[in-house]
């Protein structure tokens, strides 16, 4: 039986965006889940991708930032998007058990503003990239990493080798030089969206596919 969603309303300073809370029994983790640039939180992606680890678990709570909720294509800049992180992160803590880890997670450009928000000091138990965009697609000279080498806590990038945001030998070195902190994971054959080629498969289950290696590491690092 799926774990029944409640909606929740997250204020962000004078603002509010709209976010979903899914806890599944005996729950061992919660992980807070942010969006890409181009999508909201009721992608199939990522329903499909919380879903999946609720019955595997995990407690989710998937939330939108303030310009997708006000229906603007470009993404906010770094400071209300972090602070959206900030609020996001309160909230799923509010709903957790005392002791519980709570994890951070993001699709893209979620992912970088969660690592942004970390490294100004929010605290997590650890973080999930689902698709690290690294550089801009053909600008491998533009590396989106420094803030990412003074981050301590257990970090999983989940990445498609064929990710134009994330040339594989760069993503390589930044993750080894981050640390024994950091785990990369390929999805062979996935783009930035993790669509293989050949393989037809819905959003939907493009995203729970992805849940079984981040409830394992979350697992492992709790």
């Amino acid at each position: 039986m799926p774990v029944a969603e409640s909606p929740v309303t997250i204020a962000v300073g004078d603002l509010q965006v709209s976010a979903v809370h899914a806890r599944p029994e005996n729950a061992f983790a919660t992980l807070v889940v942010a969006h890409g640039a181009g999508a909201g939180m009721e992608h199939p992606f990522l329903s499909g991708f919380t879903r999946a680890l609720n019955d595997d678990g995990v407690a989710t709570l998937r939330f939108n930032f303030p310009y997708r909720e006000a229906g603007r294509k470009f993404p906010d800049r770094p400071p209300l998007a972090i602070a959206t992180w900030r609020a996001a992160m309160e909230a799923a803590r509010t709903g957790a058990s005392d002791g519980e880890p709570v994890w951070a997670a993001g699709k893209s450009f979620g992912g970088r503003m969660a690592s942004m928000a970390v490294a100004e000091g929010m605290p997590v138990s650890g973080l999930v990239y689902l698709g690290y965009p690294l550089h801009p697609p053909g600008k491998p000279e533009k590396l989106r990493d420094e803030h990412l080498y003074g981050l301590t806590q257990p970090m999983l990038f989940l990445q498609g080798t064929r990710d134009t945001f994330a040339t594989p030998e760069l993503l390589e070195d930044v993750v080894s030089r981050i640390g024994s902190a950091a785990s990369l994971e390929w999805c062979e054959g996935g783009d930035h969206s993790f669509a293989v080629a050949g393989k037809k498969r819905s959003a939907e289950e493009t995203g729970a596919s992805l849940a079984a290696p981040v409830a394992a590491f979350m697992r492992a690092n709790g």
